[in-house]
């Protein structure tokens, strides 16, 4: 597998090798000792998998105290995938790093605790797939305005789709329930 740093070294792009011909094909998305090799080392215990629609957009999302980490693939369609760091204390709170990933590209993204997560759909339709190594916990989650200027992410669309809690989101500099930076 190819492991791309990004600009932000704690969040990887991972490319999964990939085996195909006429037939179809075959990769192997996930092997314990290759995924800690790259410093992805807590075992996962849950999976969740989404359906959504064009301009649909699910974030930004976290946990605290009790975070997860999380490896991100499409099994269809196409997103971009944004994950944002938020451990109070960083070099690099508030920054954000979006990746595309598809179908085609077979891309995943690590967004690793203390980093919040969201994605939009561009594709008709998209089934979005993750991996987590803690259980979901609602007491715990929060949430940012995905559309937040501090951060600045150009998600590419004016009105997305969101669920209410996501319209109703919190600028991040508003939330003081945040993880440390040296401590998740």
């Amino acid at each position: 597998m190819n492991v791309i740093r990004t600009e932000l070294p704690e969040v990887l792009i991972i490319e999964p090798k990939f085996f195909g011909d006429d037939r179809g094909f075959f990769v192997e998305s996930y092997q314990l000792t290759r995924y800690n090799t790259c410093g992805i080392t807590r075992r996962f215990v849950q999976d969740n998998m989404s359906r959504s629609r064009y301009g649909v957009l699910r974030g930004l999302h976290l946990q605290n105290p009790i975070t997860q980490g999380k490896l991100a693939a499409v099994l269809r369609g196409k997103v971009l995938d944004v994950a944002v760091d938020t451990r109070v204390g960083s070099p690099n709170f508030g920054r954000h790093v979006a990746v595309e990933l598809s179908e085609q590209n077979r891309r995943q993204l690590w967004v690793p605790r203390g980093f919040a997560h969201g994605f939009l759909v561009l594709s008709q339709v998209a089934d979005f797939f993750y991996k987590c190594d803690d259980f979901y916990n609602p007491e715990h989650e929060v949430s940012i305005r995905w559309d937040d200027p501090a951060i600045g992410i150009n998600w590419g669309i004016e009105k997305p789709s969101l669920s209410a809690k996501d319209a109703d989101a919190p600028l991040l500099a508003d939330i003081k329930n945040l993880p440390l930076y040296g401590q998740v």
